[in-house]
């Protein structure tokens, strides 16, 4: 007897732990998807949007930035002390070369030049005497050589106290415009000191730089075009003056210098400039979206849609242009490439993917077009409903109509509710992918 009632109490444990397995599997199935599975519960497909990739013109220019600088510029200082007794110009005032600008107190430097001509007066008369005597043996050829030496002292000194005049009075080295003085007269200087700036405007001068992989597509000469925020929509016409022949060996490029015309002295030393180069290329190259770029430590990639899943995909870049990057290896014409939607938590390659339409109502997938399903139906398994139709078993219901699928990368789509005595999903079980930054 104690035997049979063993038999059936492992039976009925046996049953019952069966059925009990059988229900919890069910159950965590439907709320969370196959055990280890990561991205959207219910095997839906994740909302996203792309766009077909295909070759375009590059244009006929590289466009970077640079600054402006004045073509001459120095700042006026004097070689010896003094008192300022006279300015020669007034702030702003465009000057020739060698136009006076400061002159210092030259009483002294004056008196010490007379003195100096003097003695160089004195010492010729005794040169012509000496070399008259000389002629009759009435002096010694020392004495004659001596005499002459004394000569050519008074002429160094005075070519020296001529010279220290001179130096009181600063000339323009150039022609250009002076700045704002810093000096006032009746002031003393000491050498060195900074008095006024003096620069040239026209031409102007544009330093930027170009990577390394651009110097093939340049020569001095090109014409160089740049903008400035000082006159919108108004471009500057230059060309290409030099490059400099050492590389910056930590940025890997190269610095490049062009003249711009500016006769009407608008555009200013230190401006910030757009630069257009002209290089004369209509190459074609792969273009994306700058949205599309993704970017996990070094390696830049892309998603493709390949079969309805999405293809992770490593890139290499190329020239930027406004909004779009070149693509030089990863992808080709015709690939499908995501650009909303794969900042999402959940994106993992291999990922089954739906890519929202881009046409506007009415169009295939749009709600009362010709995919919607009947009226008080729901939509097919992995499809989301439409305005006003309850969502299938098992699916989430998806945001409002009119809701952009680029919203939802901030925040990834939420596993629904576990309901009945279903067991509630393991969250850890989802392996949300590497986080990713966009590169800029």
């Amino acid at each position: 007897m104690r035997a049979i009632v063993t038999v059936i109490v492992l039976f009925v444990v046996i049953i019952g732990g069966a059925l009990i397995w059988r229900h919890f599997r069910t159950g965590g199935e439907s709320a969370g998807g196959p055990a280890g599975g990561g991205g959207p519960p219910g095997g839906m497909q994740l909302p996203v949007e792309a766009v077909t990739v295909k070759a375009e013109p590059l244009g006929r220019g590289i466009s970077t930035v640079g600054t402006l600088r004045a073509d001459e510029s120095v700042v006026m200082r004097p070689e010896v002390p003094g008192r300022l007794v006279k300015i020669h110009f007034t702030e702003g005032q465009r000057v020739k070369a060698g136009a006076p600008l400061f002159s210092l107190d030259s009483s002294v430097p004056r008196a010490a030049l007379r003195e100096a001509q003097a003695t160089l007066d004195n010492a010729r008369q005794s040169s012509t005497r000496a070399v008259e005597l000389a002629g009759g043996s009435l002096i010694s050829r020392a004495e004659l050589e001596n005499t002459q030496a004394q000569l050519s002292v008074s002429e160094a000194r005075v070519a020296s106290a001529r010279a220290q005049l001179q130096k009181l009075t600063l000339v323009a080295p150039f022609a250009g415009v002076v700045g704002l003085r810093e000096v006032s007269v009746g002031a003393f200087v000491t050498a060195g000191q900074s008095l006024v700036n003096l620069v040239r405007l026209d031409p102007m001068e544009v330093d930027f730089s170009l990577p390394e992989r651009e110097l093939g597509t340049v020569k001095v000469g090109q014409t160089v075009e740049i903008t400035v925020d000082a006159f919108p929509g108004e471009k500057f016409a230059g060309q290409l003056e030099a490059v400099d022949p050492m590389m910056d060996v930590n940025s890997r490029s190269a610095k490049l210098r062009a003249t711009i015309s500016n006769p009407g002295y608008r555009l200013r030393p230190g401006l910030f400039a757009r630069v257009n180069l002209g290089t004369g290329s209509d190459a074609k190259a792969i273009l994306v979206p700058e949205q599309a770029l993704l970017q996990q430590g070094e390696t830049r990639f892309v998603y493709r849609v390949i079969d309805g899943k999405a293809k992770r995909t490593e890139v290499k870049t190329g020239q930027r242009l406004p909004g779009k990057l070149e693509i030089l290896e990863g992808l080709s014409a015709g690939d499908q490439v995501i650009t909303a939607g794969q900042g999402k938590p959940m994106m993992t390659d291999g990922m089954p993917v739906m890519v929202l339409p881009a046409g506007g109502p009415g169009g295939p997938g749009a709600p009362g077009g010709a995919d919607a399903p009947p009226a008080g139906q729901p939509p097919p398994a992995g499809q989301p409903p439409a305005a006003g139709q309850p969502p299938a078993a098992g699916q989430p219901p998806e945001a409002e109509a009119g809701t952009k699928p680029a919203a939802e990368a901030e925040g990834g789509a939420k596993p629904p509710r576990p309901t009945g005595g279903a067991a509630k999903p393991a969250e850890a079980a989802a392996e949300p992918a590497a986080s990713a930054t966009r590169s800029n």
